[in-house]
């Protein structure tokens, strides 16, 4: 088994997003805020002494940044996972703002976050949101070989997915053993 820290990103900054009037994914864009930049400081520091040997990261920038700063910190080398990404508001990717991605996330938490019945929506359900990062979290585990504890920088909807805990505040972390392929 591998025992794996699913970590928050720190807080993004989606202001240069907004000034710049990009839609929807665009958001993905958004780098860490200060306060994200330290809640990650923050993290690195308290997991010095974990016997972390690798970091992986979700490839939305402001989890990438988070685990560079963690990576750096820690001195360990990072990989991205794809499919570690952010939930799927919208699958098609036609979402515009803000509160496009809340009514899809108010209409996920009315339906327990699964399509009802003989219906189809827009967003990711959960049950497909736990099978794809289920998949990519085996993906980056069989890729370090060796490598027993790791560190796995994603996003709250990830980590709920594979944890079952909904509430992640940014730069916490959540452990689980995972089996090595």
């Amino acid at each position: 088994m591998a025992l794996v820290y699913l970590m928050r990103h720190g807080e993004a900054d989606f202001k240069p997003i907004r000034e710049r009037g990009w839609p929807g994914a665009a958001a993905d864009l958004a780098p860490l805020s200060d306060l994200g930049v330290q809640q990650a400081r923050d993290a690195a520091e308290g997991l010095v002494g974990a016997g972390i040997t690798a970091v992986v990261a979700s490839p939305m920038t402001r989890a990438l940044q988070t685990a560079a700063i963690v990576a750096v910190r820690l001195r360990l080398p990072l990989s991205v996972q794809f499919d570690l990404r952010e939930w799927l508001p919208d699958e098609t990717f036609s979402w515009r703002s803000a509160d496009d991605v809340r009514a899809a996330v108010d209409d996920f938490d009315a339906h327990g976050g699964e399509w009802p019945a003989g219906t189809t929506r827009s967003w990711e359900p959960l049950s497909q949101l736990q099978a794809r990062c289920s998949a990519a979290l085996r993906t980056a585990i069989a890729g370090l070989p060796g490598h027993e504890v790791i560190i796995v920088v994603c996003h709250g909807m990830v980590i709920w997915s594979l944890t079952g805990e909904r509430e992640t505040r940014p730069g916490q972390w959540r452990t689980i053993s995972a089996p090595r392929p």
